[in-house]
């Protein structure tokens, strides 16, 4: 039986089960395969980690509470997150990964970090 190789289509001699002539080929179809399905998921992650990143900074500075244009003129963009939390009050929390937040009245948002 003949077998070809994943990448390149040449004919591999070897093991039975083989999928690649080299480590080249090998490599050149799973970056491939991967940089076709990463472009979206990379976009996602690019905007989780800056809305993360601005949600510490805030924290970090010791607000508590931030005007939710504030937020958005720094570039967070509220349609990204990874969970919510629902608290024992009834309060909903948006969270990128630790960091969270609710909304209040007046546009403020309440910022939290979760351990």
């Amino acid at each position: 039986m003949i077998r070809i190789c994943l990448d390149c289509h040449t004919e591999i001699k070897g093991r039975a089960d083989k999928k690649f002539c080299d480590d080249q080929c090998r490599n050149n179809y799973n970056n491939k395969r991967k940089s076709e399905d990463g472009v979206f998921v990379k976009k996602i992650n690019q905007i989780l980690n800056k809305n993360r990143r601005l949600l510490k900074d805030e924290n970090n500075a010791g607000n508590s509470n931030v005007k939710k244009d504030s937020l958005a003129k720094k570039g967070f963009d509220f349609d990204y997150h990874t969970h919510y939390y629902l608290a024992d009050t009834g309060n909903v929390y948006v969270f990128c990964y630790e960091y969270g937040y609710m909304f209040a009245q007046n546009d403020d948002v309440i910022l939290l970090k979760k351990e």
